[in-house]
C-alpha cells in the first residue's frame, strides 16, 4: 500500500512551492481532536464505518505540541539591525542578539529582513500561509503577530516566544458614524485597543519581551526590562514580563496618566517609579539608566517593537482580502507607529501581496504637535517642544524619538499630518461613542483629522478609509465622565449626554419620557 503524503512529505528549503518550516495543519488537527475509526460488516457484507471524536489529551500543552512537531529543515530567513535609512553602501549591521539601540553615528536602528530569501516565495504563497493561521490555537501562530513570524523575528525559537495571542483585532465598519457625520460609506475603525492590555502596544511588546527571553536563556547580561511611559507601554511591558517571569521597571510621569493606566503595571508586579516630570523627562532618565545598568530598554527607540506593530498593517490588508484601502489615519506621539504601519504596508507591496499601499495620515493633539508644525513648515528644521496637557495623554510628547522614521514614512507615501484641539478631539470621541463605539481620546484625535480632510475634500466620500484606534476607551473613563458632566473648563461639550434627574413619582417619570420620546432629537 502506498504511504500517505500527509505523513511523508519532504519539505525542501529550495522549493518555493513548499514552506521550509511550516507545520502541516492536518497532523495538528489530528493531535487536538483524535478520531477513532471502526469498521464493521453486516449480513450482506456491506462495510459500515463509524467515527467518534475523542477529547484532546491534556498531558501536552500547545507549546509541547510545537516542540514535538518542530521542523528539522534549515530556516532560510533572517533579520538584523542596520542604521535607519542608511546609504546602500553602508556595511554597518548588528545581530538581533546584540544589545544595541543606536548606530555608530548615534542614529536610529531598523530591523532589516533578508528580502531576497522572502522573495523566493511569491505573494500568493504568503497570503495563503498567513490566512491559514488565522483563528488557530497552534503555538505560536494563533497570535496575530506570530502568524507572521517569518516577517517579524524569523530566527527565534518558538519556545522563547512570550505571547498572549495578541493581534487579530476587530476591523469595525463604522457604518452609522460614517454616514451620519461624514457622508462616507466605507469607513472602518481598526480597534487595536481590543487587546490583552487594552492598547496596540501589545503587538510590539510580545516581540521585544520574547527577544529578551531569548537573550536571558543565552546568559546575556539582562536582569530586567525598563521603559518610560505615558501609560500604555508600561501596561504592555509589565504584563508580558510577568508572563515570562522577567522583572520590569517603569518610569511614569507623576499625575499625568489615568488611574486605569497606572494600576496595570502595579497589578502586574512592575517596579514603578512615579517621577515629577513629563514623558520626555522620563525618557531621558531611562536612557541614562539603561546605559549604566543591565536593564534592557523597551521604548520605541528599540526597533524590535516596531516589528510587532507593523503586523497591524498587514492584518488590515488581510481583513480586506488583500486589497489596500485609500487612507489609514494613525494617532502620533512618539511616532514609531506611523513608521511601523508604513513598513508593514511596504513589505506587502515589495513581496507581491498587494500592488499598492495606502496614503498615511498622522494625527497629533494640538497641545503636543511637533510633527504637525514640522510638516506645515515644509519639513524644514525640526523643533522639539514642551508638550502641554492633553486628554490624549499617551501622545503628550514634545520630543518624539522616532521623528526621522515618521518623516521618512510620510514622505514615501505622500502622507499628511493633521492636528486636533482638545475640544475637537473630545467632541469627535463623543460623536463616535454616540454611534456605538467606545473609543479613547487618541482615536478622537484621528477622527478629528478625518473630519478636517473630508471638509477640505482631500478624502472623498467613497474612499475606503481606516482609522486606527490605539487604546480601549475603558482606560479613559474619567475624561468621558467629565465631558458628559460638562465639567471641563472652557469646553462647550456639545455632544454631552448627562443623566436626567427626576423624582420618584410615576407622573414625573412619564412626563420626562413623553418629552424624550417626542423630541426631534430622537426622531432624527
Amino acid at each position: 500500500m502506498a504511504s500517505s503524503s500527509l505523513f511523508n512529505a519532504s519539505l525542501s528549503p529550495l522549493n518555493p512551492n513548499q514552506h521550509p518550516i511550516r507545520r502541516h495543519p492536518s497532523p495538528s488537527l489530528l493531535r487536538h481532536r483524535p478520531v477513532a475509526i471502526s469498521c464493521t460488516s453486516d449480513a450482506n457484507n456491506n462495510t459500515q464505518i463509524e467515527t467518534s471524536v475523542k477529547p484532546r489529551r491534556t498531558e501536552n500543552t500547545i507549546r509541547d505540541d510545537a516542540r514535538l512537531h518542530r521542523s528539522t529543515a534549515v530556516n532560510p530567513f533572517s533579520a538584523r539591525y542596520v542604521p535607519f535609512n542608511a546609504s546602500p553602501n553602508s556595511t554597518e549591521h548588528y545581530s538581533l542578539d546584540e544589545i544595541v539601540y543606536r548606530s555608530r553615528s548615534g542614529g536610529l536602528l531598523d530591523v532589516e529582513h533578508d528580502m531576497d530569501a522572502l522573495k523566493r516565495f511569491d505573494g500568493a504563497y504568503w497570503r495563503d500561509l498567513f490566512d491559514s493561521r488565522v483563528g488557530k490555537s497552534t503555538w505560536p501562530y494563533g497570535s496575530g503577530v506570530w502568524s507572521k513570524k517569518e516577517w517579524v523575528l524569523p530566527e527565534i525559537d518558538d519556545d522563547d516566544i512570550v505571547s498572549a495571542f495578541e493581534g487579530n483585532s476587530n476591523l469595525f465598519w463604522a457604518e452609522r458614524f460614517g454616514k451620519q457625520f461624514l457622508e462616507m460609506n466605507d469607513l472602518w475603525v481598526k480597534h487595536c485597543g481590543i487587546s490583552h492590555t487594552g492598547s496596540f502596544k501589545d503587538l510590539g511588546m510580545t516581540v521585544l519581551v520574547s527577544q529578551v527571553n531569548r537573550l536571558r536563556k543565552m546568559n546575556r547580561p539582562v536582569v530586567g526590562v525598563g521603559c518610560a511611559s505615558t501609560g500604555d507601554t508600561s501596561a504592555a511591558l509589565s504584563a508580558y514580563c510577568a508572563a515570562a517571569g522577567i522583572p520590569s521597571i517603569v518610569f511614569l510621569p507623576a499625575n499625568k496618566i489615568s488611574m486605569a493606566q497606572l494600576v496595570q503595571p502595579i497589578a502586574n508586579g512592575a517596579f514603578v517609579l512615579s517621577i515629577d516630570t513629563d514623558f520626555d523627562g522620563c525618557m531621558k532618565l531611562i536612557r541614562e539608566v539603561t546605559a549604566e545598568l543591565p536593564i534592557y530598554l523597551a521604548n520605541s527607540l528599540n526597533s524590535l517593537r516596531l516589528e510587532g506593530q507593523k503586523t497591524a498593517a498587514i492584518e488590515i490588508l488581510q481583513q480586506f482580502d488583500w486589497q489596500a484601502p485609500e487612507w489609514v489615519i494613525v494617532p502620533g506621539g512618539n511616532l514609531g507607529n506611523i513608521y511601523a504601519f508604513y513598513k508593514g504596508f511596504k513589505m506587502c507591496q515589495e513581496l507581491g501581496l498587494v500592488d499598492r499601499i495606502p496614503r498615511l495620515v498622522c494625527a497629533q493633539a494640538a497641545n503636543a504637535n511637533p510633527l504637525y508644525l514640522h510638516y506645515k513648515s515644509g519639513w524644514k528644521d525640526f523643533k522639539p517642544m514642551t508638550a502641554s496637557t492633553t486628554f490624549a495623554s499617551a501622545i503628550q510628547i514634545g520630543d518624539p524619538v522616532s521623528i526621522d522614521r515618521a518623516v521618512y514614512a510620510l514622505q514615501q507615501c505622500d502622507g499628511i499630518v493633521e492636528e486636533a484641539t482638545e475640544e475637537e478631539l473630545m467632541d469627535a470621541m463623543a460623536q463616535a461613542d454616540s454611534t456605538g463605539m467606545f473609543i479613547c481620546p487618541h482615536t478622537g484625535v484621528a477622527l478629528t483629522a478625518l473630519f478636517k480632510l473630508r471638509k477640505q475634500g482631500v478624502i472623498a466620500p467613497t474612499d475606503r478609509t481606516v482609522v486606527v484606534s490605539t487604546a480601549h476607551g475603558l482606560k479613559f473613563t474619567q475624561s468621558k465622565v467629565d465631558y458628559h458632566s460638562k465639567a471641563i473648563p472652557d469646553m462647550a461639550c456639545r455632544f454631552s449626554n448627562p443623566p436626567v434627574e427626576v423624582k420618584e413619582d410615576f407622573g414625573a417619570v412619564m412626563d420626562v419620557l413623553k418629552n424624550y420620546l417626542g423630541s426631534q432629537k430622537l426622531r432624527s
